[in-house]
C-alpha cells in the first residue's frame, strides 16, 4: 500500500516531527508514504509538470492523508482530486490550528490531536478502521 502525504509546501515543514510522525505509523503498517515535498523539487516555472507528477503520484496511492495544520490550497486541491478518483482521505489538523471545513467536509476520516503521542494513537486507530475496509 501507498499513501500520499499531503502538506502545504514550506521550508519549515521539511523534517516536521508531525509529518515524521505520520511517516513512522504509516511504515509500521507497511504502507509507503509518499511526502511529495520531500521528494520531489520544481522551479516556479514548472507548475504544470509539478500538478501532473502530483496526480500521477495520488493515482499510485490506495489514501491520502491532509495535513492542514498549516493551510495550502495545494492539500485542497490534492484531496479534492484524491476524492475525485475514490481514494479515501484522512483529514489531520493540530487542536490548535484553524479548522478547514472544506477539506473536513470532503474527508472519509477526521483527526484533531494534540501531540505526536496523540496523533499517533489516533492515526493508529484510523488506519486498523480503514484497512479493515480493504
Amino acid at each position: 500500500m501507498r499513501a500520499y502525504v499531503a502538506v502545504k509546501f514550506d521550508k519549515n515543514q521539511m523534517h516536521n516531527p508531525v509529518i515524521e510522525m505520520v511517516k513512522e505509523v504509516l511504515l509500521q503498517r507497511q504502507i509507503v508514504p509518499i511526502v511529495f515535498i520531500e521528494q520531489y523539487h520544481f522551479s516556479m516555472s514548472e507548475e504544470r509538470e509539478m500538478m501532473n507528477k502530483a496526480m500521477e503520484e495520488i493515482d499510485r496511492c490506495d489514501l491520502l492523508i491532509a495535513e492542514t495544520s498549516v493551510k495550502g490550497i495545494g492539500i485542497g486541491i490534492e484531496a479534492g482530486y484524491a476524492k475525485g478518483k475514490n481514494i479515501p482521505v484522512i483529514y489531520l489538523r493540530h487542536k490548535g490550528a484553524s479548522h478547514s471545513s472544506t477539506l473536513s467536509g470532503l474527508s472519509d476520516y477526521q483527526i484533531i490531536y494534540s501531540d505526536e503521542n496523540d496523533l499517533s494513537l489516533k492515526l493508529n486507530s484510523t488506519l486498523e478502521c480503514l484497512l479493515g475496509k480493504f
